[in-house]
């Protein structure tokens, strides 16, 4: 029922009425290729791919475009994980490994950006989950999607972790060159320690900085969202510094620090992490926690503040190169991360 927007209907369904729902409403393929072990691709075809953001979500864009549903990346504490729940599978490990493809995104996206009713409104994508992961290397839906959205000259912006946006930079560029393309990085941290247990498969950080440097250079302009900032692990004077400092080095036209919030799905599946690899944090997390899923605002306020003045300080945005001035898309030092602990001196206000 959960997917009969999404139907596509084949002899495998006609023949298997009693298949599995998921297995009855898509395309399943699986790739014997490195990158995809372990991974099932369930095709589908959209009835709508430009979608309308609910009035009550804290985002300041109101039009997205998700061709992908699922991440590869395997971020622990991604907040759209709870949105596999919707199709009958879950936001741990299917979310990582079960991957839904609207096949016909490109195609839907120019019917919809031709329709009457449509305003030229901006359109954000990469902000549920990321366009560019790794199965977009395979599909290739993102040239036909920029394409479309170049041909009807309608702003977008796209926030990535992925390296695989430098393939699109030429359509980027022709974008930009008619009308408004702003594009994010996601680095909540450079420690590449962290993020290889955070975001095991997402590129390193270094590598998404490497992007938006290219990015920049190119004059396309890309800012970087710093998230999120992981309580006690990535989020200490030190840390931060570094992170701005590398941040600055990489030439992004401005810098939107995100502390992590952990919504229903994404909480449970990032506690067990935590317990497994960080146990010291478990209590901890319950208190900072305690009130729903964002830490307390004094400390959002800090982090804000912080990374605010070390933007100021190490030049973030000064003699940038771009085409375009982005808006954000909404969106450690050395050794062993955030060690002044949950009990010691963090110079943070963790309630």
């Amino acid at each position: 029922m959960r997917w009969d927007h999404l139907r596509i209907i084949g002899d495998e369904e006609r023949e298997r009425p009693d298949a599995p729902l998921i297995e009855r409403r898509a395309v399943t393929r699986t790739f014997d290729t490195p990158g995809f072990g372990g991974m099932t691709f369930y095709e589908v075809r959209a009835r709508t791919v430009i979608n309308r953001v609910p009035d009550a979500a804290r985002v300041p864009f109101r039009w997205t475009i998700n061709p992908y549903r699922g991440c590869s990346h395997a971020c622990t504490y991604c907040f759209a994980r709870r949105t596999h729940e919707y199709l009958d599978l879950d936001a741990g490990a299917d979310f990582d490994s079960r991957i839904v493809v609207k096949v016909n995104a490109p195609e839907r996206v120019r019917a919809e950006l031709a329709a009457p009713r449509w305003r030229g409104e901006p359109v954000a994508m990469g902000t549920n989950v990321d366009c560019y992961q790794r199965a977009e290397g395979r599909y290739r839906l993102m040239p036909g999607i920029i394409t479309a959205l170049a041909d009807a000259a309608n702003p977008f912006s796209i926030l990535t972790k992925g390296t695989l946006i430098l393939r699109d930079l030429p359509l980027l560029a022709d974008a930009a060159a008619r009308t408004r393309v702003d594009t994010a990085v996601s680095v909540g941290s450079p420690d590449p320690a962290l993020a290889r247990l955070a975001e095991p498969g997402a590129p390193a950080p270094r590598r998404r900085l490497e992007v938006c440097a290219a990015l920049n250079e190119a004059g396309i302009g890309c800012s970087v969202l710093m998230g999120p900032v992981i309580p006690y692990l990535s989020d200490s004077p030190a840390q931060l510094d570094a992170a701005v400092r590398e941040i600055a080095a990489a030439g992004a036209t401005s810098v939107t620090p995100i502390v992590l919030h952990l919504r229903p799905g994404a909480r449970e599946w990032f506690l067990g992490w935590l317990r497994e690899h960080h146990p010291d944090l478990v209590a901890p997390y319950a208190r900072l926690y305690r009130g729903g899923a964002y830490a307390p605002e004094r400390y959002r306020r800090e982090i804000a503040g912080r990374v605010r003045e070390l933007a100021a300080r190490h030049g973030v945005g000064a003699g940038a190169r771009h085409r375009t001035a982005p808006r954000g898309p909404a969106g450690g030092g050395p050794g062993r991360p955030g060690r002044d602990g949950p009990d010691g001196p963090h110079q943070l206000s963790l309630l």
